[in-house]
Formats: C-alpha cells, structure tokens, sequence
C-alpha cells in the first residue's frame, strides 16, 4: 500500500502540514507535486488499497484552480483520501467542500478532512511560524484517529463545511515584480506553477496568469523577486481584524 502525498504547495506552508499529518499513517511514501507544471498529472494511476493525502492552500475561501485541474487529472481509482486544506489563520470557507468535489471526480473515496494554518503567504506577519510545535502535536493527535479509521476499514464520509455552489473566487492580485538584484537566473521561471513568468527573460511577468501564489518570492536566490510594498501594506491592514486571533487546526471524521 502507497501512502501518497499529493500537494499543491507554492510556499512551502501546505507541504509541512502535510509532511507532519503523514507521519502518523501508513504506507509507503510517494509524492504527486501538484505545483509542478511540467508533470503528466494523467500518468499517475492510484489502486484501491492506496491512501491519499490530498493537500491544498485556500486562496480566498477557494482551491487554487489550477489544483482542481490537476488533481481531477489523476486516476484515484477508489483510493481513500484524507482532505488537507491549509490557510493563512484568515478563513478557509469553502475550500474543503470544493477540495472534496474534485477528489471525487478523480475517483478517491473521501474518508477524513482536516483544516490546518500556516504562515499567510503573502502578509508573513499573519500565523508566522506555524505550523508551529503545538500544532504539530495536534496534527499528530488527528493522524492517530484516522489511522484508527482506515485500520478499521471505515469508509463513511466526514460532513465538511462550506457552502455549495461556493463563493465567488477572487485573487489577492498582488503580482510580485523583479528588483534591480535579480540576476536573471530564471529560477523563479522554472518553480512557477502556472508559467507567468518568462523563461527566456525572468523579468518579464504575465499579470493575468499570476496567481499571487509567492512562490517565485520564496525560491528567489537572491532574494530579488518583491511585492509592491504600499500593496503589501494596504492587505496587512485589511487582514489585521479577522487574522490576530489565532485559529487552530480541525478534524473531521
């Protein structure tokens, strides 16, 4: 039995959760990186004994889209998956239940669900640090419960909250930009899960592919690649309400 890790993870935040939920279950580790651009999401072929964890950020209540296109390319074939939404202490809203819809239309069998924070990828001072040692024994403490669940072989489906048909998907909007420092090293261009960034010339940005998802900020070498700060400033204090109170992790069985 595999035990595999299907993640879309643009700064890192999505993949530790997972990496820590995983480590209390069973199977043999394999990895399907959704953020990669140039796999062939149809080749990967799952078994009915194989479990999922099947992870994703929620950007703004949502699944990242281009997630949703990847991971219904994949041929579940009734493999159990654990749903896996991450998000930045804000809010995750309607993430689980879209998660769940696009894990069946890939053919898994949803048995357990799981909402956990991370560091806000794009206002860093939100949920900074985590998931953090509290949250990594609460995630093991969930890990042990749905082992116990697979072990027992039941299959019964969690209720998930979140709304159908789901709230209207928006965008931070934010396009981070090159800065004097960059030395056109084209790592961001390689690491881009959707491809807005030239190849060719690292500089060069298509705004309207941009998910705002910071990856290219966060695999920058040289620290190059920004967000406009006034932007930047202006998200911090719109997010600074609903974001200081800190949220934690949930399980549902």
């Amino acid at each position: 039995m595999k035990l595999y890790h299907i993640v879309f993870s643009p700064t890192g935040g999505t993949k530790k959760v997972t990496e820590l939920l995983a480590g209390g279950l069973q199977g043999d580790n394999a990895v399907i990186d959704l953020t990669d651009s140039r796999q062939d999401f149809r080749s990967f072929v799952l078994t009915p004994e194989d479990v999922a964890v099947i992870s994703v950020p929620s950007y703004g209540g949502r699944v990242p889209a281009v997630a949703v296109q990847r991971l219904t390319m994949l041929t579940g074939h009734d493999a159990r998956a654990i749903l896996v939404c991450v998000y930045g202490n804000r809010a995750y809203e309607d993430t689980l239940v879209e998660l769940e819809d696009a894990a069946k239309q890939a053919g898994f069998r949803v048995i357990a669900a799981v909402a956990a924070v991370a560091e806000h990828s794009i206002a860093r001072q939100f949920a900074t640090g985590r998931p953090d040692a509290q949250d990594e024994k609460v995630l093991a403490g969930f890990a042990g419960r749905i082992q116990a669940k697979l072990s027992a072989q039941d299959d019964r489906e969690p209720a998930l909250p979140g709304n159908r048909p789901y709230k209207k998907a928006g965008g931070a909007g934010l396009v981070p930009k090159p800065t004097k420092d960059c030395t056109q090293c084209g790592v961001c261009a390689a690491a881009c899960p959707v491809q807005a960034i030239d190849r060719d010339n690292p500089k060069k940005v298509n705004d309207k592919a941009c998910i705002s998802c910071m990856r290219c900020v966060s695999v920058c070498p040289s620290s190059a690649r920004k967000v406009n700060p006034v932007l930047l400033s202006a998200v911090g204090l719109a997010l600074k309400k609903v974001c200081s109170e800190r949220k934690e992790c949930e399980l549902f069985l």
